[in-house]
């Protein structure tokens, strides 16, 4: 188990496990992500070095957009890039994103997600903006606390190399971003070790570079992009394991036990919640409050999001599982249902005797999870007929979605102390 121990936040903890990985980190800032450029920038010109004996090489370009397509040239020439972004500035590098996923690039994005700007805008964390690239050909990798982010971070870059799919390795804005913890750090040695240096070689062998010609990024008709397309589905379906394999050497580094889904809860349970992200801190600490009180209730959070291997999924679930409620931290306006949740009915499509299904959204632009929201979630899911596409945390008296919310549930963590602390920046 590494021994090393710092206070730090999730930007910092990301920003340390990437640096190792990194020869060139094109950038341009916005909140809440600036602080892991910011220090990238710091620890090159100190004159840190990478894994490759070398500081890392940024680069500052004009907008998010023009990061994205410098990303994309640094990749094509071979060289491990990375970029570090939020909310609009992550929407403005979807176009490259397609491009780099489809050249099968092992570019990562660290993304501290934070709300698209819709009705109005807000700096504040939620999963719109990560929710918006599940198209584009990246792998997503979701971490819920700064513990995760440190020990999970160099999973994104590893199977990138090995997969040669890119990753979106997001986590909560500000609610992980910013939150200070006490963290086991990873050695740089650790992670070196953990390096597939003969699937780097492949990719620098396949870049564009005149002494060994190599034909990229053409263009191709109804003829033949139907099949090339096709054929890059064995990138990823081997990428959950690919995954799989580096959560287990973590693992056996930290002691920890992460999984493609990890399941936390009764073993028998019969309600459980689906999330990812930082909701499921709060949520642990509520099912170790409810099931004392002889409740059976669990959590099942998501880690590898895309691809999204049902197999896995399926393996976490408790057999005694008799109604699910997904939380999805975003609202996809005009859908049947919101990302997660459509996922979940989606894999238990072909399942004989498979548990209800219900939805719900928290913690829009931010908005505060507490133990009683998460108890109100449970408790619906008691209720003869559950509400389903339901809003917990806010009082809707419009559409009246919302879930009553208790105001007796007190749970105290003698093990933790709470502080909250609330700033506003310039953005960027």
């Amino acid at each position: 188990m590494s021994k090393e121990k710092r206070t730090m936040d999730g930007n910092e903890a990301a920003a340390y496990v990437s640096y190792a990985f990194t020869e060139v980190a094109a950038i341009y800032p916005i909140t809440p992500s600036s602080s892991m450029a910011e220090l990238v920038d710091e620890w090159s010109a100190k004159g840190k070095k990478n894994l490759f004996d070398q500081p890392v090489k940024l680069v500052e370009m004009q907008s998010e957009a023009g990061a994205a397509a410098a990303m994309f040239g640094s990749l094509e020439a071979g060289t491990l890039t990375t970029s570090y972004t939020a909310s609009q500035g992550l929407a403005l590098m979807i176009p490259t994103m397609y491009r780099i996923a489809g050249q099968l690039l092992p570019g990562v994005l660290h993304v501290s997600s934070r709300t698209l700007g819709t009705h109005a805008v807000s700096i504040y964390g939620d999963h719109s903006d990560a929710m918006a690239c599940r198209q584009t050909g990246f792998a997503m990798l979701s971490t819920g606390s700064v513990q995760e982010v440190m020990d999970l971070s160099g999973v994104a870059h590893l199977a990138a190399i090995e997969g040669r799919v890119p990753f979106l390795h997001f986590f909560d804005g500000f609610r992980t971003s910013h939150e200070v913890q006490k963290v086991d750090v990873m050695d740089y040695k650790e992670l070196e070790a953990m390096l597939d240096k003969d699937a780097l070689n492949n990719y620098k062998k396949s870049s564009l570079n005149p002494e060994r010609p190599e034909m990229h990024g053409i263009g191709q008709n109804q003829d033949v992009y139907f099949q090339n397309k096709e054929a890059s589905n064995v990138y990823y379906d081997n990428l959950p394991k690919i995954v799989e394999n580096y959560m287990e050497k973590i693992n056996r580094v930290t002691g920890r036990n992460y999984k493609l889904f990890n399941y936390y809860g009764a073993e028998d349970a019969e309600q459980i919640i689906i999330a990812m992200g930082s909701v499921s801190g709060v949520t642990m600490e509520t099912i170790d409050y409810l099931n004392a009180q002889g409740e059976k209730t669990g959590l099942l959070q998501v880690h590898l999001y895309r691809p999204f291997s049902i197999e896995h999924f399926l393996k976490e679930i408790p057999e005694t599982v008799k109604r699910i409620a997904v939380l999805d931290r975003t609202k996809e306006m005009g859908a049947m249902g919101d990302p997660l949740y459509l996922d979940v009915c989606a894999a238990y499509s072909n399942t004989a005797n498979a548990p209800e299904i219900y939805a719900g959204i928290y913690g829009l632009a931010g908005k505060d999870v507490d133990h009683a929201q998460i108890v109100s979630v449970y408790d619906n899911l008691k209720q003869d007929e559950p509400k389903n596409h339901f809003t917990v945390g806010i009082v809707d008296d419009v559409t009246f979605n919302s879930l009553p919310v208790r105001n007796d549930i007190v749970i105290n963590n003698p093990k933790i102390i709470n502080c909250k602390f609330w700033g506003l920046g310039s953005d960027g």
